[in-house]
């Protein structure tokens, strides 16, 4: 779970990490009341978005007056920011932190990430930080430094010296370099967070380390027990059909595809998107049905797919182990005919009375293919939906 910077900043306060002070705003007005109580002559009006590259994508402004404030706040405010990581249709602002300007003297990058190669947290940092970080991991990964944390989430004080020093930093800096990584360390490990990111983080023209921007990212299997940051999410920020699925209760990623998928099982399902790519098509969603797939979840799943537009055929994919194929069966039949749908559509079932299954869907005067293996269902769905609705 993502969410936005000035709730990451508030977070980062709270532990002790040193940040610009500032306020979120939803109108003009009020962003103009937070920049009056700011100090300094420069505010800076940041959109908040789930996603990052806001300052190429003119979602970042740098204010001198609080003509130029309001002027900013007015553009940000309800635009539809297209960055990298938002894809073309972007994403709608629908609020601003603006903060108290920073006299820059250079920008590094900071962050504590979840190595999932490694299984361990490992922090990462760079002497070159800000917008072109991404250019320099890709061009210059040597400039990227890396160091895991042990079995407990320790990291010994000399090991974050070491990877400031390769950052340049001075003495002084180094020493705040080095409680403020230990801080994130405790906020990552404390909060169960799979991501705290700091880009840039800013030597001062004074000598000082502080944190410009922040992202935080959370593992939502541990989300019951952080009801806190629980409590930070903004459903504003997620996909329509995630968030839809996420009120019937249904588990649904969508991806960029055209092929709609229902499966029982994350594994099968993971294995069904390989067969359905190497088959050359390309599958519109990740949808798992679970070992209880009642006819109400198979309904809400089909409701689910249905509303992506992109979708042209479906592939059911059932391993019935506990879960009987006769009663998937009599649940696909059902939502069939309950969503009124006419897509091609491939059932692929094995298992536990099988037969039985593929004879309900036999009868159900319904046109579904059944195909006996995952290479086949897939074939036969990648050839249904090849060049429709193009």
């Amino acid at each position: 779970m993502n969410i936005h910077e000035y709730q990451a900043k508030k977070l980062f306060k709270d532990t002790g990490i040193p940040v610009p002070d500032g306020g979120r705003a939803e109108t003009v007005d009020q962003a103009l009341d937070v920049a009056k109580g700011l100090s300094g002559p420069v505010r800076v009006v940041k959109a908040q978005i789930h996603a990052g590259g806001r300052g190429k994508g003119g979602g970042v402004k740098v204010c001198k007056t609080m003509d130029e404030v309001k002027a900013a706040a007015n553009d940000i405010l309800g635009m539809q920011l297209v960055t990298k990581q938002t894809g073309p249709e972007g994403k709608k602002v629908h609020s601003v932190w603006v903060e108290q300007g920073t006299a820059i003297a250079r920008e590094l990058y900071l962050a504590i990430v979840l190595d999932r190669g490694a299984e361990c947290l490992t922090v990462m940092a760079s002497p070159d930080g800000g917008m072109d970080i991404e250019d320099v991991a890709e061009n210059h990964p040597e400039r990227i430094l890396t160091t895991p944390l042990d079995g407990n989430h320790h990291l010994w004080p000399f090991q974050a010296r070491q990877l400031l020093f390769g950052c340049e930093l001075t003495p002084k800096q180094i020493g705040q370099g080095v409680k403020l990584i230990l801080k994130l360390i405790e906020l990552c490990v404390k909060k169960d967070a799979t991501q705290v990111e700091i880009n840039p983080l800013a030597v001062t023209e004074d000598g000082d380390l502080i944190v410009l921007d922040a992202k935080l990212n959370f593992d939502e299997s541990g989300l019951k027990r952080q009801p806190d940051v629980k409590a930070l999410e903004d459903p504003e920020e997620q996909d329509p059909l995630e968030r839809k699925a996420a009120e019937l209760g249904v588990n649904y990623v969508k991806l960029d595809g055209y092929v709609g998928t229902m499966v029982n099982g994350a594994g099968l399902a993971m294995a069904t998107m390989d067969a359905i790519k190497q088959a050359g098509a390309e599958p519109a969603n990740f949808l798992d049905a679970g070992g209880g797939a009642s006819v109400e979840m198979v309904t809400k799943g089909f409701e689910v797919m249905l509303s992506d537009p992109n979708v042209r055929g479906i592939l059911i994919n059932i391993f019935g182990g506990i879960l009987r194929c006769d009663i998937v069966a009599a649940g696909i039949v059902e939502a069939a005919k309950q969503t009124h749908f006419t897509l091609p559509t491939v059932v692929r079932m094995e298992g536990t009375n099988v037969e039985e299954g593929k004879q309900i869907l036999r009868d159900s005067g319904l046109d579904f293919v059944l195909a006996n293996t995952m290479s086949e269902a897939a074939a036969s769905i990648a050839k249904l939906t090849q060049g429709t609705n193009e």
